[in-house]
């Protein structure tokens, strides 16, 4: 390829192929015709001497050569965009895009309607969306999903994810309404569930990847026990349904549950054991570090997210690289 005469335009309809595995949706991103889109792809095809995609379906799927330079190809889009970007202020009252959280239902909850209020108010034309976490490996839901932000427990990440703490969660047990075994046993809301009743009663457990153990059996194994795990979901709002209609418990976190208890109709215990409190982070590629309405969104969803620290501090925002064994699954 001569670098010299080529046409660099073509590497928007490049990435935005990538992205939408379609020239017809890709089109519309670009605002140009399916037709311009195709011809831009044959020209792509030639100049780089690589098919580039194969059909799959209705999906273009790309070779392993278009998959390699993906990432390096968005990297280098990005920092055209912020070098060209106008010197004036960044205005959300007039900004316009598209911001993708990947994170588990818990944020549909607690981040979501708060957003959306925000964003109403102060950046009407800033669009946001929430979408599934990859199971088994969250960090991925970045690539996968084309995310701008990962809200997922603390783990280690890859060099190219730089991090930011945003607030430690306690976990609570619920359960239904006058629950049978805990009325019974003279047990009040608000009490710590007695260890052989805890282990007892059947547990609905959150878990996106369908384990049937996670943080809370790791605390009782610490002290010798076992509960009984009889139903996994992977969503949060399954979980709690789930427990509002039966005698099952599950453990979750205490701000999801004070939010949900009054609306369905549950009630609050803590659990007998010790249970370190996870911390969650938000996550993002280091590419989208300076981009204004990434570094925008960031720290409103940060604002947003704070007041629900239980912990005494945080780290250091400036901390990068945060190592824990925590997971995703209660």
């Amino acid at each position: 390829m001569n670098f010299a005469t080529f046409d660099l335009n073509l590497m928007r309809v490049l990435d935005a192929i990538l992205r939408e595995g379609s020239t017809v949706q890709a089109g519309k991103r670009l605002n140009m015709s399916q037709s311009a889109v195709s011809g831009a792809l044959a020209r792509l095809r030639h100049a780089l001497k690589d098919e580039l995609f194969v059909r799959h379906g209705n999906r273009l799927v790309p070779t392993d050569y278009a998959r390699s330079i993906e990432l390096p190809l968005r990297e280098e889009l990005d920092r055209l965009a912020v070098l060209f970007a106008p010197p004036s202020t960044f205005d959300p009252t007039t900004a316009e895009g598209t911001f993708r959280i990947t994170a588990s239902d818990f944020f549909a909850e607690m981040l979501m309607p708060a957003l959306a209020d925000l964003l109403r108010k102060q950046a009407p034309n800033i669009r946001a969306q929430l979408v599934d976490l990859v199971p088994n490996s969250y960090i991925d839901s970045l690539e996968k999903y084309h995310a701008d932000l990962a809200l997922i427990p603390n783990q280690p990440f890859p060099d190219w994810a730089i991090s930011q703490p945003l607030f430690y969660s306690t976990f609570v047990v619920i359960t239904r309404s006058s629950h049978p075994q805990l009325t019974a046993a003279g047990l009040r809301p608000g009490e710590i569930v007695p260890m052989e009743l805890f282990c007892e009663i059947g547990h609905v457990l959150f878990s996106p990847e369908g384990n049937f153990s996670a943080m809370g059996d790791a605390a009782l194994a610490r002290v010798g026990r076992r509960r009984k795990v009889m139903m996994t979901l992977p969503v949060f709002s399954g979980v709690c349904r789930a427990v509002a209609e039966s005698d099952l418990i599950a453990l979750v976190p205490r701000q999801l549950a004070e939010r949900v208890a009054p609306q369905i109709g549950l009630e609050i215990y803590h659990p007998p054991m010790l249970i370190d409190p996870p911390l969650i982070i938000a996550v993002w590629h280091r590419r989208s570090t300076s981009n204004p309405l990434h570094r925008w969104m960031r720290e409103r969803i940060t604002g947003l997210m704070r007041p629900l620290n239980e912990g005494s501090g945080l780290p250091s925002p400036k901390a990068r690289r945060i190592q824990s064994d925590s997971c995703g699954a209660f």
